[in-house]
């Protein structure tokens, strides 16, 4: 099911390609077709530092149950951070 659901946002932090370690300037969120998960669908998530092209993209492909408890893992942490802060 191709919702062509998208939601782009800036994030800050860092990733590790090929070449080693760079910085993230965005992040872009979709449920489609993976490109190697094999599954029919998957959520998509490509983190990219939109200035240095294509090698500069950290992707990652889940089922839909692994990207429920990733946000859950997520939030979780946060809100542990938060409380001790």
């Amino acid at each position: 099911m191709c919702t062509y659901q998208t939601e782009k946002l800036a994030v800050s932090g860092s990733g590790k390609g090929p070449d080693g370690w760079f910085s993230l300037s965005s992040a872009t969120v979709y449920f489609d077709h993976p490109a190697h998960y094999p599954a029919e669908h998957s959520l998509n998530i490509d983190f990219l530092n939109l200035g240095d092209g294509a090698c500069s993209r950290v992707a990652v492909e889940l089922d839909p149950a692994s990207a429920r408890e990733l946000a859950r893992a997520i939030l979780e942490t946060l809100e542990v951070v938060a409380e001790k802060g």
